[in-house]
């Protein structure tokens, strides 16, 4: 494992996006930021992920095939409790669904650029290492 110049563990995120460009920019940003990226096509397939590994962040869709990204949010709080969740869509409406059912998740409305989507990431992970100080 590579360790960051902090010597801090790296941050590992498991992205669930249904569309391939999008998926690969969002995962191709992250790592350029010095995150760890394990990405998936659709919320069924990122379930066994978080059951056989640790992430810092779940990133989701939320409108995707088989499972949305709520869905997939409630398992993730089930099986990894302590992996946060962020949200990435498009839709207005569900932006408000999500907020109703994981009101402690981040919700960022398409279109982004790809450095909010990492500053946002930053954020979450930073406020919480000033906490610990």
């Amino acid at each position: 494992m590579v360790l960051p110049m902090n010597d801090q563990p790296q941050i590992r995120i498991l992205l669930a996006e249904d569309e391939e460009a999008m998926r690969t920019y969002l995962a191709r940003a992250l790592e350029n930021a010095g995150y760890s990226v394990v990405a998936v096509d659709r919320g069924t397939e990122a379930i066994p992920h978080l059951e056989s590994s640790h992430f810092d962040l779940l990133l989701s869709d939320i409108v995707m095939p088989e499972m949305d990204g709520i869905e997939l949010a409630q398992r993730c709080n089930e099986v990894s409790p302590a992996t946060k969740v962020m949200f990435i869509t498009g839709f207005a409406a569900v932006t408000l669904k999500a907020s109703r059912e994981q009101p402690r998740a981040k919700v960022l409305s398409k279109p982004f650029h790809l450095k909010d989507l990492v500053l946002e990431v930053d954020r979450m992970f930073h406020s919480e290492a000033v906490a610990r100080i």
